[in-house]
């Protein structure tokens, strides 16, 4: 099923962007064992002759991160750096499917409810001291731990709770971590490859809590690279771990990624070779890349939405948000700005996830909770206004200028000054402000924002991964929305092993999203990204990741 469900994704998306090759990260913001993956990757560099050839490699995912605590971070750039220092149980192979890492081999009982894993032999820290299971254990109820504020903390949700609240996780051994689930979860494995999912060093954390992920000195993680040299706002080096258990397949010696967030100036850097890889572009430069071999295009399982802050005076009634979703013109969007091929979205969850019936889509069987296309548009902005009006502010009347926030970027810039236009024409004033990245991320988690730019790619390939983040104590429900009804109807997914039944949970929890109007979907995302044709060996994934620790340069 999941990978129906990623091909999908592909063959949809990508359906409408004929021409590009490879794969991309638009302006915006988710079965073979690992031994085989990377096995091929050291074969294809023999032929070349190049195995041993690459000293460095550098490259672009985004700015300064915000952080890069596996527990903390929620951002797809932050995950990129994260994964090449840290590896939990399982990781997700080029194809996206979770294979063996960390995780000699698992067992499942006959129930699906407890999971046996077995480490492989002499695993280590990137500081030479052993990793055990029990540490496992620690990093997964730090996670949870409500001091430790992880955003991600509910993906836990899954495991079952002991009497004293911790997790019903057990490491009997150093090599042998058991864990017991509440349900039958079809995608744990894929959970087990999530950064939120990493181990990580109880000792160095306890020792300084807040400073531990600053210092590369006391960055220790278990993965295939660690941090040796992080300059602010400038760059960050990985160096080979000596101490990971596949050394001898990994690509370079040093991955040098820059920190950059401004378009035009990554898009110099790759066009001088400073660069090999950028994982965005200006927008006005897709129609001049498109056909060259560099750009790269593929499908991804997200969506790029508005978030409207609930709490705020007017954002409080459904149908001003209602009118303000109505008044988007969507095909504009994409076709004059996106330019890659983007979908118009009509509703959250996006295209390429599986229903209860393989053979469906969660998308076909759920629909839209309104059109998006350019032919409905004028109906909808008459619907907009009459929603206006019923709401007591006929065309406007009596309602403050909101501000739009959004983080620097062209695209995101160019979609804030069509929606500025857009909402005009229902008598809706908006300032656009924009923050510098890190600034922004917590800006809008806060809640300190009218109305803020947003995207959300999945965390694995269920559509539960674009639902449990509006329950009420979600870190990543920016929209500061609370509903009983809806946190009800989670928490019996989560508890269920029954496809059909979780799958109507779903459809159930995303009506309720649009009988109140919560967030504004504007399309669901591609990936655009180039890479010079010399870097070989590189992969991403469908949910925004992208790897670089097989790679080689072919002169």
């Amino acid at each position: 099923m999941r990978k129906i469900a990623l091909f999908l994704v592909l063959v949809l998306l990508m359906g409408t962007i004929l021409g590009a090759c490879g794969g991309t990260k638009d302006t915006g913001d988710k079965s073979q064992d690992q031994t085989k993956t990377t096995t091929e990757t050291t074969d294809t560099k023999e032929e070349t002759g190049t195995s041993k050839g690459t000293k460095e490699i550098t490259v672009n995912v985004g700015p300064e991160p915000d952080t890069i605590d596996p527990a903390l971070n929620s951002a797809v750039d932050g995950a990129t750096l994260i994964i090449h220092a840290f590896e939990g149980l399982m990781t997700l192979d080029k194809d996206g499917i979770p294979v063996e890492a960390q995780a000699e081999s698992y067992e499942i009982s006959d129930d699906g409810l407890t999971y046996t894993f077995k480490l492989k032999d002499g695993l280590k820290w990137s500081d030479g001291k052993p990793l055990v299971a029990g540490d496992f254990v620690y990093a997964w109820n730090r996670a949870v731990d409500p001091e430790t504020a992880a955003d991600y903390s509910y993906m836990f949700d899954v495991i079952a709770r002991t009497e004293d609240g911790k997790l019903d996780v057990t490491a009997p051994d150093d090599k042998t971590l058991v864990v017991k689930l509440i349900a039958n979860t079809p995608y744990f494995l894929e959970l087990c490859a999530f950064p939120t999912y990493y181990p990580v060093r109880q000792d160095v954390i306890e020792k300084d809590p807040e400073g531990w992920t600053l210092d590369p000195k006391t960055y220790i993680g278990n993965g295939p690279y660690k941090l040796v040299e992080w300059v602010s706002d400038s760059h960050m080096i990985y160096e080979k771990n000596e101490y990971y258990w596949n050394k001898d397949a990994l690509g370079p010696d040093r991955i040098k990624f820059l920190l950059m967030e401004d378009d035009n100036a990554i898009l110099a850097a790759f066009k001088n070779e400073e660069i090999l890889f950028a994982d965005s572009m200006p927008n006005d430069e897709i129609d001049a890349w498109r056909d060259k071999p560099e750009f790269n295009l593929q499908g991804q399982l997200g969506t790029y939405y508005i978030s409207f802050n609930t709490q705020r005076p007017y954002l409080n009634n459904p149908k001003i948000r209602q009118a303000l979703i109505l008044a988007v013109d969507r095909e504009y969007i994409t076709t004059q700005i996106g330019k890659a091929g983007q979908v118009p979205a009509g509703a959250f969850v996006p295209i390429g996830l599986s229903d209860a019936d393989p053979s469906k889509e969660f998308r076909e069987v759920g629909g839209n909770y309104y059109d998006p296309t350019a032919a409905a548009y004028e109906k909808n902005l008459e619907e907009a206004k009459r929603l206006l009006a019923e709401a007591g502010h006929p065309n406007g009347e009596g309602l403050p200028t909101f501000e739009y926030l959004y983080n620097e970027s062209t695209g995101h810039k160019l979609i804030g000054e069509a929606l500025q236009d857009m909402w005009k024409k229902i008598g809706v004033n908006i300032k656009l402000v924009s923050q510098e990245w890190n600034t922004f991320l917590n800006t809008r988690k806060n809640g300190e924002y009218d109305i803020a730019r947003n995207g959300w790619l999945g965390d694995y390939n269920d559509p539960i991964s674009f639902l449990d983040m509006w329950t009420t104590d979600s870190g990543n429900n920016d929209a500061q929305w609370s509903n009983p009804k809806y946190d009800e109807i989670i928490a019996k997914v989560k508890a269920s092993s029954d496809r059909e039944e979780r799958m109507k949970l779903m459809h159930q929890a995303e009506d309720i999203l649009f009988e109140e109007w919560v967030l504004c979907p504007i399309y669901y995302y591609v990936d655009i990204y180039l890479k010079n044709q010399k870097l070989k060996g590189f992969y991403s994934s469908p949910l925004g990741y992208k790897y670089f620790m097989y790679c080689y340069v072919e002169e």
